[in-house]
């Protein structure tokens, strides 16, 4: 599994990494975790706003910090 914050850099991008982490975690997965801090690559994507969650090169997460809760139901359901 791959999965990519997207952002500058930010405090929610360093905050959607660490929510991230705990709910790969607590589902018992293994994830490489990339930053992606180009704006062209972060535009190809189709997010207007930061930060944002790519797992396995489709954007889940958009514009928001969800907890690790809501995380881990959207990695679950993948």
């Amino acid at each position: 599994m791959i999965v990519k914050i997207l952002g500058p850099g930010c405090r929610n991008c360093h905050t959607l990494e660490e929510r991230t982490r705990e709910a790969l975690a607590q589902l018992g997965l293994e994830a490489e975790i990339q930053a992606v801090t180009d704006y062209a690559e972060i535009a190809g994507y189709g997010v207007m706003k930061t930060p944002g969650l790519v797992v396995d090169e489709e954007v889940l997460v958009a514009g928001k910090v969800p907890s690790a809760k809501e995380l881990a139901q959207l990695l679950a359901a993948r």
